[in-house]
C-alpha cells in the first residue's frame, strides 16, 4: 500500500501520527511545509514503489511557507481523486467551510482524539483504495449495474440470449430498469448493428398510437399531409422495445399479433404490406396473465410475448447494490452538473440500504442528483438525506445483510416463477419464492412457517432482544411481528425515542451475536455482517458494548 503523507510544521504531532498509523501497519512519510510535497509529488513516478504517490494526504493548515488550503486546492489539480485531511488548531467556521469547499475528504480540528484521527484515515484510505478501482472499472460506463444474486442472473440471462433474436418479455416494477436491459440484449444480439427503437404505449393517445407504430399514408386521415414512416419501419433489422405493453389498447393488439404471426403490416390508410425484420422485446409492470384472465389483454398476443420471461428484480430486493449504484449515480451527477463528485459517508449509505425505494433505480438516481445539489458538505452525511428517505419505514431485508428481500409488486405468476423462463418449459435459473406478502404490510415479508420443531420459540424471540408478546404461545411468530408487537407497546405507554430504543436493541444484539461467532474478530465479524470495518467500531462505541464487554 502507498504510504499516508503527513505534513505538519509541529513535530509533536508527526511523531504522535507516526507511531499510531505504524501500529495499524500504515505506512508514513512526513514533510514539515506545503514546498517539500509539492516537490515530493512532482518527483512521483507511477509503478516504482520507490517514488509512488500518497495514499492519503494529512495537512495542517496554517504552517511557515505556505496554507494547507493552498497546498490542497494544488493537490487537487495535480490528483483529483486523493483523499486529503485537513487538521487545524483554529476551529472557525470560515476554516472548516474552506476545506470543504476545496475538495478535502474532512476537517480534524486540534486537538484531535488519537484513535478518532486513526479511524478516520483509515477511512480515507478505504475511500482511496475504492476510487483507484474505480477508476480502473470506469474505462467505459457499464451498461448495468449490480453485484445481488438476482441481477447476476438477469447477466446470465443477457449473455444466454446474446447469440438469439428470439421475443423476449421483461417484467419488473416501474424505475426498475427494464429499458436498460431491452438495451443491453440488443447490443449483445445479431442485431446490435441496426437500430434500437423505443416507444412507451402507454404514454401514447389511442388515437395517435397506430400511427406511430406502424405510419400512415398520406391523406389517410385530417392531418397527413405526407407519407410517414412508423416506429416498425424505422426499427427494420434491429430492435423495437415496447414499453408499458400492458396498456396498449385491445384493437390494436390484433395488429400488433398479425405482425408478430406474419412478418408484415400495413401502414394506417395503406393497402400494399410492408415487411418487417424486427426483433420484439416487450416490459411492462402488469400482471397479464390477470390481464388476460379479465379480457383486457389478447391470450394469443400473451403468448406470442412470452417466448422468454425476465424477470426484473425491485431495488429493494437487492438492497446490496445501493453502495454501488450509489457512488455510480454520484459520479454521473457530478459530470451532468460539472461539480465535484461527493463522498457518502458510512451512516447515511447504510439508512439508504434499508429505505424500500418504491421508485427503484430511478428513484435512488433523482435522490442522487438531489443531494449532489443540495448536501452542504462534500461528504454526504446521515442528516443530509432528503425527508422521504430519513422518514420512510425501514425495509426489514435491509436490517440483515443476506436476508431474504421483501416481496415486490411484481406479477405474482413472476413471483412463483424464475428469474427467467423459456416459455412453457422447464424454468431456468430458478428462484424460489419462500415469501408471501403481507396483507396487512404491503411490501413487508411475512416470516415463513418453519418445518423444524421449537422454530420461532419464545425464548428465542427473548433473546432476540424482544419482549415476547402474549400471543407467542399461538401459532409461531417471526422477529418482524414481536418487533411490532414491541412497537404497539411503547408508543401505547407514550414512551419517547421508540425508534431510537428498538435500534440500539436490534443493533447491538446484531453485533454481540456476529461477535460471539467470531470469538470477538471485529474484522471478520463485520465482512460476515456485510459492513465496514469503521462501521462496527463506531457502532460498538455507540451502543457501549465495550464497556459492556468490560463489565
Amino acid at each position: 500500500m502507498k504510504p499516508i503523507w503527513l505534513v505538519d510544521d509541529d513535530p509533536s504531532i508527526r511523531f504522535v501520527l507516526e507511531k499510531a498509523l505504524a501500529r495499524e501497519n500504515l505506512p508514513t512519510r512526513s514533510f514539515t511545509q506545503p514546498r517539500e510535497v509539492l516537490d515530493a509529488l512532482a518527483d512521483v513516478v507511477p509503478g516504482d514503489p520507490a517514488r509512488q504517490g500518497p495514499q492519503v494526504l494529512v495537512s495542517d493548515i496554517r504552517m511557515p511557507g505556505g496554507s494547507g488550503l493552498q497546498l490542497l486546492e494544488k493537490v487537487r489539480e495535480l490528483q483529483p481523486g486523493l483523499p486529503v485531511i485537513i487538521m487545524t488548531a483554529y476551529s472557525d467556521l470560515d476554516s472548516a467551510v474552506s476545506a470543504f469547499q476545496r475538495g478535502a475528504f474532512e476537517y480534524l480540528p486540534k486537538p484531535f482524539d488519537l484513535p478518532k484521527a486513526v479511524e478516520l484515515i483509515r477511512r480515507a484510505v478505504e475511500e482511496s483504495q475504492r476510487e483507484e478501482v474505480t477508476e480502473e472499472r470506469q474505462t467505459a460506463t457499464p451498461e448495468m449495474l449490480g453485484q445481488a444474486p438476482a441481477m447476476q442472473d438477469v447477466f446470465r440471462a443477457i449473455g444466454r440470449l446474446s447469440q438469439s433474436l428470439v421475443t423476449v418479455l421483461i417484467t419488473g416494477e416501474s424505475g426498475s430498469g427494464k429499458e436498460l436491459v431491452a438495451r443491453a440484449l440488443h447490443k449483445h444480439s445479431p442485431c446490435a448493428d441496426g437500430p434500437f427503437v423505443a416507444i412507451n404505449t402507454a404514454a401514447i393517445p389511442k388515437d395517435l398510437l397506430e400511427s406511430e407504430l406502424f405510419g400512415h399514408e398520406r391523406g389517410a386521415f385530417t392531418g397527413a399531409q405526407t407519407q410517414r414512416r412508423g416506429r416498425f419501419e424505422q426499427a427494420e433489422g434491429g430492435t423495437l422495445f415496447l414499453d408499458e405493453i400492458g396498456d396498449m389498447p385491445f384493437d390494436l393488439q390484433t395488429r400488433l399479433l398479425r405482425v408478430l404471426s406474419d412478418g408484415q403490416f400495413y401502414r394506417v390508410g395503406g393497402h400494399a404490406a410492408v415487411k418487417s425484420n424486427v426483433r420484439v422485446i416487450a416490459a411492462t409492470h402488469q400482471n397479464l396473465e390477470q390481464r388476460v384472465k379479465e379480457g383486457n389483454f389478447r391470450e394469443d398476443l400473451f403468448h406470442r410475448l412470452n417466448v422468454i420471461r425476465l424477470r426484473l428484480p425491485a431495488l429493494r430486493e437487492r438492497h446490496a447494490d445501493v453502495p454501488m449504484l450509489t457512488r455510480h449515480f454520484l459520479q454521473q451527477s457530478a459530470r451532468q452538473l460539472g461539480v465535484e463528485p461527493k463522498r457518502i459517508s458510512d451512516a447515511a449509505l447504510q439508512r439508504l440500504e434499508q429505505f424500500p425505494f418504491p421508485g427503484n433505480v430511478r428513484q435512488l438516481e433523482n435522490i442522487c442528483h438531489w443531494l449532489t445539489v443540495m448536501a452542504p458538505a462534500q461528504v454526504i452525511s446521515l442528516q443530509d438525506l432528503p425527508p422521504e428517505v430519513l422518514e420512510a419505514p425501514v425495509n426489514p431485508a435491509a436490517l440483515v445483510q443476506g436476508a431474504p428481500a421483501a416481496p415486490s409488486a411484481v406479477p405474482a405468476a413472476d413471483m412463483a416463477s424464475s428469474q427467467v423462463t423459456f416459455g412453457h418449459a422447464e424454468p431456468a435459473l430458478v428462484v424460489p419464492s419462500s415469501h408471501a406478502a403481507d396483507p396487512h404490510t404491503p411490501g413487508l415479508p411475512v416470516a415463513p412457517v418453519h418445518a423444524s420443531p421449537g422454530a420461532h420459540r419464545a425464548d428465542d424471540l427473548s433473546s432476540a432482544g424482544y419482549a415476547v408478546p402474549a400471543v407467542a404461545a399461538g401459532p409461531a411468530m417471526g422477529w418482524e411481528q414481536s418487533l411490532e408487537c414491541d412497537a404497539q407497546k411503547l408508543l401505547a405507554t407514550g414512551q419517547p425515542d421508540v425508534w431510537d430504543t428498538l435500534t440500539r436493541r436490534f443493533e447491538s444484539r446484531l453485533i454481540r451475536t456476529a461477535l460471539a461467532a467470531t470469538h470477538g474478530r471485529r474484522m471478520e465479524a463485520a465482512q460476515r455482517l456485510g459492513i465496514g470495518r469503521n462501521t462496527i467500531t463506531r457502532k460498538i462505541q455507540e451502543l457501549g458494548l465495550d464497556a459492556a464487554d468490560e463489565a
